[in-house]
């Protein structure tokens, strides 16, 4: 036993010296999460505001402009250029010069009076986060619209209204402000780290083929999966440290508040950063050459960012790519730490996803091990 723990020291001390003198893929595998970080911060937004729109104004009264003036106090639209037409209105879209256009035709004031006037509010469909925000924007902004219109006109004809329309109070849970970076900062974190992960592990063994050192390695008294665990560990700790350095960047840093335990949090990082290593070591034994295992690689990194749920909802997806989905650690992780960060709930309520880490990572590094072992053998 003694001699078994030596050899392993030695592999790791090893693998660690190689980790550390490599600097420029160090400072790749550090800085990478708090570049991303940095760029959802400050540059990308979720939520489409200010849409730069051209206005096709074909009735020119009181009435059009007042509706014109809804949109934009909605602070969704921004005025940019008044048309003649709806083909010019289509034609600024096409040229990029504006989102989205509103069309008010020439009888709207008299429509109005008679309340049945109509606006076409044309949007952009080449963006779908343009689309989302301008169109509930302009729904908004018109039914409002008509609302006032409606208690406008009863007035002047002396009616009283004894309806009250239902106001609908939203609050919104653990997010007030609807700030991108809290929603994004966790599913981000998360699945960067199992892109390195996967990618560094993934060229672990592929690199000491291709370089001609494996059968120096296997030359040493070590066991086939005494090399594997020597491998891993030091990416292991570089990870943990990665993944809890980015952690306090995005809290502290950026104010995102940690609700939950960070204990807890730390416990369940291990076991995704076990399964995404081993999910690595499993491409490596796939891979022949390191061009390959960055190919298979960046499939896995493309999967996981369309189908773990990490921008777009699972719920809608069919079952069969939901299943999809599932094979892949990111999926189970991303809802617990959005549970912890965010929600501060505790693991009675994700203790499922936390059982299905476990699970994989055990299948998974099993299966990845045994195949290593047998391809080093």
């Amino acid at each position: 036993m003694g001699k078994r723990t030596q050899r392993l020291a030695a592999l790791i001390r090893k693998e660690t010296t190689q980790l550390l003198r490599d600097r420029r893929t160090l400072t790749i595998i550090m800085t990478l999460p708090l570049i991303e970080l940095f760029l959802f911060a400050y540059a990308v937004r979720l939520t489409v505001d200010h849409l730069p729109t051209v206005v096709a104004d074909m009735s020119m009264d009181p009435q059009s402009r007042s509706f014109v003036n809804a949109l934009v106090n909605s602070n969704y639209f921004d005025i940019t250029g008044y048309v003649a037409s709806q083909a010019d209105v289509v034609r600024a879209i096409d040229e990029g010069r504006a989102k989205a256009g509103l069309v008010i035709p020439p009888d709207f004031a008299t429509r109005v009076e008679r309340g049945n006037a109509e606006a076409l509010v044309i949007l952009d469909g080449s963006d779908s986060f343009s689309v989302s925000s301008g169109y509930s924007a302009a729904v908004a902004a018109g039914q409002d619209r008509a609302l006032g219109l409606a208690t406008e006109k009863a007035r002047r004809l002396g009616i009283d209204l004894k309806i009250t329309p239902i106001v609908a109070s939203v609050q919104l849970l653990y997010n007030p402000s609807l700030n991108d970076l809290i929603f994004i900062m966790p599913g981000l974190v998360a699945m960067l780290l199992q892109i390195l992960t996967v990618l560094t592990t993934a060229q672990a063994v592929v690199k000491e083929y291709e370089l001609g050192t494996i059968e120096g390695l296997l030359a040493t008294p070590a066991r086939p999966l005494e090399l594997v665990v020597g491998k891993l560990a030091p990416n292991m700790l570089l990870m943990l440290v990665n993944l809890g350095f980015t952690t306090l960047v995005g809290v502290f840093w950026f104010g995102v508040p940690f609700q939950g335990d960070p204990w807890l949090f730390a416990w369940l990082s291990v076991l995704f950063v076990a399964s995404g290593l081993a999910l690595g070591l499993l491409v490596s034994s796939i891979a022949r050459t390191q061009r390959e295992a960055q190919q298979v690689s960046a499939m896995i990194s493309l999967v996981s960012m369309l189908l773990t749920g990490f921008i777009y909802p699972r719920g809608p997806m069919p079952a069969a790519i939901r299943l999809v989905g599932n094979l892949i650690p990111l999926t189970y992780f991303i809802r617990i730490a959005r549970g912890i960060i965010t929600k501060g709930i505790g693991l009675s309520f994700m203790w499922t996803d936390a059982v299905a880490l476990v699970i994989y990572g055990v299948v998974i590094l099993g299966f990845a091990a045994m195949m290593t072992k047998k391809r080093l053998g």
